[in-house]
């Protein structure tokens, strides 16, 4: 690789707005020994990527940084001590020391998984953090399993996707819910067997019509503090809920997880132990290489346009995810 001395980043200066993030030339970072430089080729924006840099997550990285989790590109450099990757080999990334809205990154080799041939670039950086999410929802703190019925909300955006790929590889029969006509086909094609309007206030009925009464035996919750009350409504006996996503606070009754012996479970990616994660991984490779895991781009923007594409990410009717392209 010739040598590098400067490349395109993205910078977060301060917390706040999708405004504090800014295009600059920074220093291209070197590997040391156990360490791999990634050619970014696309970049994955994901909703926690925002609350990140507004500082209302619990991660809160030291100032400047530059953001993003998920990417996709081909390896540029190794340190002498990696054994698992060479420059050329085409990597999705699972994790990042320097953040992925960049022209390059650096990782530590175990952040890095090999591409399969017959997945894109784009496809590539919409991997880690929807399907890795949706992975551990589903069977690590769900316990889905095959012949049960799953609730998914928000069907139509990245993680929507990735759980209902999932769920009906495992035999599940899948439900989703979304806005619009056109989120209501992307869920249908990616093999939802219904999918509700969620802007319907009578659609928890519906569901629960469609299950002959039962109710669903699983809820895929992505935005808790507007459904978890009404979730109920559709949940069978002994049912799970799932909070994957919340934007706010809400009034519960307990009794409604009383009535039904449910479980609500809450759950972040980054709390996953070492052995789940290893799970996850080898879950990833193994159903991107087969073919049932698909990721679906919706929107790409250029590198220079990060705040435009968070706004999108929080604001936009979701389907399937947005992705950063540099230069």
């Amino acid at each position: 690789m010739e040598k590098l001395t400067q490349m395109k980043a993205i910078v977060v200066r301060e917390f706040g707005g999708p405004e504090v993030m800014k295009a600059e030339e920074v220093e291209t970072p070197a590997p040391n020994a156990s360490q791999v430089l990634v050619k970014i080729e696309s970049a994955g924006v994901n909703p926690v990527d925002t609350y990140i840099r507004s500082g209302i997550h619990a991660i809160r990285p030291d100032l400047p940084f530059t953001p993003g989790k998920d990417g996709a590109g081909t390896v540029a450099a190794v340190g002498e001590a990696v054994a698992k990757f060479a420059p050329g080999d085409r990597v999705f990334l699972t994790g990042t020391l320097t953040g992925t809205y960049a022209e390059y990154v650096l990782c530590n080799e175990d952040q890095l998984e090999i591409l399969p041939d017959n997945v894109s670039f784009e496809a590539g950086a919409s991997v880690w953090i929807p399907y890795a999410t949706a992975y551990r929802a589903l069977f690590q703190r769900g316990r889905a399993a095959n012949g049960e019925i799953v609730l998914i909300h928000g069907a139509s955006g990245a993680v929507g996707i990735a759980a209902i790929q999932w769920a009906k590889n495992a035999g599940l029969t899948v439900i989703g819910t979304a806005s619009s006509a056109e989120g209501k086909q992307l869920a249908s094609e990616n093999g939802a067997d219904a999918v509700f309007d969620h802007t319907d206030e009578g659609h928890f009925a519906a569901i629960k019509e469609f299950t002959g009464g039962k109710g669903v035996d699983l809820v895929i919750e992505m935005l808790a503090n507007e459904n978890l009350e009404r979730d109920f409504e559709a949940l069978a006996m002994y049912g799970r809920i799932i909070v994957v996503g919340n934007r706010g606070s809400l009034q519960f009754t307990p009794r409604l997880a009383m009535t039904k012996d449910a479980d609500i479970l809450g759950m972040t990616l980054f709390n996953a132990p070492p052995d789940k994660m290893a799970e996850i991984k080898t879950a990833i490779y193994d159903g991107l290489k087969q073919g049932f895991l698909k990721p679906v781009v919706g929107k790409t923007f250029p590198l220079a346009e990060a705040a435009a594409a968070h706004h999108a990410v929080i604001n936009d009717k979701a389907f399937g995810k947005i992705v950063l392209i540099p230069g």
